[in-house]
């Protein structure tokens, strides 16, 4: 995984969540407990920083469906990664937060049988938010995931919305 300077510092916390998801055999172990599917499907984090997550998601046997493209549903699990991650990426050392998808829409333009790159660039949009949550507050964003191809043609677009709560 690439990082990038970032016009948001990340605090400690973050930097430690950003160093453990880069590291393939920490990622591993953490997608198998908390998100199994992404082990099978071999999602990939290329970029995790405080504007966006790239997360990867190989056309292969194990994300192919009967019509010789990738499975909506493991699209669906990469483009929620590419989103979560940042939302995890937020709220790292910030506190106590319940975070919820609340609403989840997709679109598909072309066939997926290739790899395919799913970019979530509204990291700014999204610490601005958890920065002006006091505690018992909540708020809601929703994060678009694209999905494309090794041309850099547009194969999908998710709508992935979150809800965070601040703790007391």
């Amino acid at each position: 995984m690439k990082t990038k300077e970032s016009q948001i510092a990340l605090n400690p916390d973050a930097l430690a969540y950003q160093k453990k998801m880069s590291n393939p055999l920490y990622f591993w172990f953490g997608m198998l407990i908390k998100l199994p599917s992404a082990i099978f499907w071999k999602f990939r984090i290329k970029i995790l920083d405080a504007e966006k997550c790239v997360v990867t998601i190989p056309y292969s046997w194990r994300t192919q469906n009967p019509f010789k493209s990738i499975y909506f549903a493991a699209m669906a699990g990469a483009a929620e990664l590419s989103t979560g991650a940042l939302c995890q990426l937020a709220i790292s050392g910030q506190g106590k937060y319940s975070m919820l998808v609340v609403d989840f829409r997709a679109e598909y333009f072309k066939k997926a049988n290739q790899t395919i790159t799913f970019t979530c660039e509204q990291g700014q949009e999204l610490f601005t938010l958890i920065e002006s949550l006091r505690p018992n507050d909540t708020g809601k964003l929703t994060m678009v995931s694209s999905g494309k191809n090794p041309q850099g043609e547009e194969v999908a677009r998710f709508y992935v919305t979150w809800s965070f709560k601040r703790k007391a």
